[in-house]
Order: C-alpha cells, then sequence, then structure tokens
C-alpha cells in the first residue's frame, strides 16, 4: 500500500515531468505514409514507423486505428495490440525498453551488408575463419 508521503512525492515528479516537456495532444495513424503521427502541445508532430517501436513489430494498419493518449498526455497506447508507448522515451529516441532496443541493433548490425564487410569476411574466411574461442583455466 502507498504512504501518503510516497503519493506526494509521486505527484510531485508527475507535475515536474508534465512542466518540464511537450505532452500528446492527439494520435493517429496515416496509412498514407504508414507512420503513427503524435501531435505535441509545442506545436511539432512526431511521427515514426510502428514496426520500429516495441509491441508494434507486427502491427497492421487496422491494428493502429484507435489510439488513446493517456490523461497526463505522456502515454500512447494502441488498444486492439494492448501496447503502451512512453511520449518522453519517445521523444529521446527509445521506441522500446533496453534489451529489446539491442536486440533490434544486432539483428542489423548482423545483417548488415557493405563491400568492406563482404571483403572483410573473404578475408577472414582465407585464413580459416573465426579463431576458436579460448577458454582461461
Amino acid at each position: 500500500m502507498i504512504n501518503p508521503d510516497e503519493l506526494g512525492q509521486a505527484n510531485a515528479r508527475a507535475a515536474h515531468r508534465l512542466a518540464s516537456g511537450p505532452v500528446a495532444v492527439t494520435a493517429r495513424y496515416d496509412r498514407r505514409v504508414h507512420r503513427v503521427v503524435i501531435a505535441l502541445s509545442s506545436g511539432i508532430e512526431v511521427a515514426f514507423l510502428p514496426h520500429d517501436a516495441q509491441g508494434l513489430e507486427v502491427a497492421r494498419p487496422a491494428d493502429l486505428d484507435v489510439i488513446e493518449i493517456s490523461p497526463s498526455g505522456l502515454g500512447i497506447h494502441f488498444p486492439k495490440l494492448d501496447a503502451d508507448l512512453y511520449l518522453p522515451a519517445l521523444l529521446e529516441g527509445f521506441f522500446g525498453s533496453r534489451h529489446w532496443s539491442a536486440a533490434k541493433a544486432g539483428q542489423k548490425g548482423g545483417s548488415a551488408k557493405s563491400p568492406a564487410k563482404a571483403q572483410a569476411a573473404r578475408a577472414n574466411g582465407r585464413r580459416g575463419g573465426r579463431p576458436k574461442a579460448v577458454t582461461a583455466h
């Protein structure tokens, strides 16, 4: 159970967060450009591809036609997917948890194709491939 002091501290943190940055005013999915578009209280609109956000990776356009904004304006909820995004994290460029973001980055890095990477892979193959792991005793 939360005591009155903790509740007061939480309310103070929330008030500070609301005063320190913009909040979501509207949110919609734009089928024409395949983006979730969030209009902020500052007058700026932010748009992103749904598959770049945790919980929306496999969303179909029909899953995104209903978007709810939390009363504080700091949360975006997609009821058809039961997915939530935190606006301050989105504005900082974080579209999911650290673990999820690291996994996505690893997938991109591992699948990256460039002439330099292909040349390095061929050179490594000529030398016998990746060296065996050495275990310290």
